[in-house]
């Protein structure tokens, strides 16, 4: 990597919001840091592709690999600007039962991973204009459903570590942050009508892509507002009040 270039780590980097995250980064002159679970090959494509990448792959379930995965990139990056936590699980349960352990793999990798990812990264990694922190949560934390009961409690979990992050930053300069998207792209088993018809569900009844979403990280990258805000990127869908999740509210409407 150029030392000119700042650095940022995307978590879930190889696919999806992700990997449209670590373009963005990477075409607006970021070395990017890749992180990838299993998706070794698509992570690989994509850093190819950029100007300056490279991956990296953790079990974001082991803390002490997350632990040392922070602290070896700390030791070698000279200009650590920014950490996106976006990885995620999305398994479906609801508010009549919560799955154990579904419970256990979601709060882990949703909440208590990122949070612990954010302390290190405070603690140890060098920057030459401050440091950013940005969550990946859900506008469910504003429009909450009883589906995905263990999902959506789990982003609640990490929605709440922003402010109190922020206000624990050692440097003046840094900044935390949370992005909530909406419905972005297909998810759980939708099929692709059901997409069309689920992802106009909001205010501007229009899709948000994921380009917006990659942007708004961008954007919080810079460090333009104060630290320990949320940024929904929606389309107005977190305004709405929406008793299921949008996957079977499209559902019922196909069906009607």
């Amino acid at each position: 990597m150029s030392d000119a270039r700042p650095a940022v780590l995307v978590t879930g980097g190889a696919k999806r919001i992700g990997a449209a995250i670590a373009r963005a980064f990477g075409n607006a002159g970021w070395h990017v840091v890749i992180h990838y679970g299993s998706s070794r090959e698509d992570a690989a494509a994509l850093a190819d592709s950029l100007p300056s990448a490279e991956t990296v792959q953790c079990d974001l379930a082991d803390d002490a690999a997350t632990a040392q995965m922070i602290t070896d990139l700390s030791a070698r990056l000279s200009d650590w600007a920014a950490l996106v936590n976006c990885a995620a699980i999305f398994e479906a349960d609801d508010v009549t039962f919560l799955d154990p352990g579904t419970n256990a793999r979601t709060m882990q990798i949703n909440a208590r991973t990122p949070a612990l990812m954010a302390q290190a990264y405070l603690r140890s990694a060098r920057a030459v204009a401050g440091r950013r922190v940005i969550q990946i949560t859900d506008q469910k934390i504003a429009n909450p459903n009883p589906d995905f009961f263990s999902y959506t409690m789990s982003k609640h979990a990490l929605a709440s570590t922003v402010p109190m992050l922020a206000m624990g930053a050692a440097r003046p300069d840094d900044r935390v942050y949370a992005l909530a998207p909406g419905a972005i792209l297909a998810s759980h088993d939708q099929r692709e009508e059901e997409t069309e018809i689920s992802h106009r569900m909001n205010l501007l009844k229009r899709k948000t892509g994921q380009d917006e979403v990659a942007q708004a990280a961008l954007f919080l990258a810079q460090g333009h507002l104060a630290s320990g805000q949320t940024l929904y990127c929606d389309s107005g869908q977190h305004l709405l009040s929406q008793p299921r999740d949008v996957i079977y509210l499209a559902r019922e409407e196909r069906h009607a």
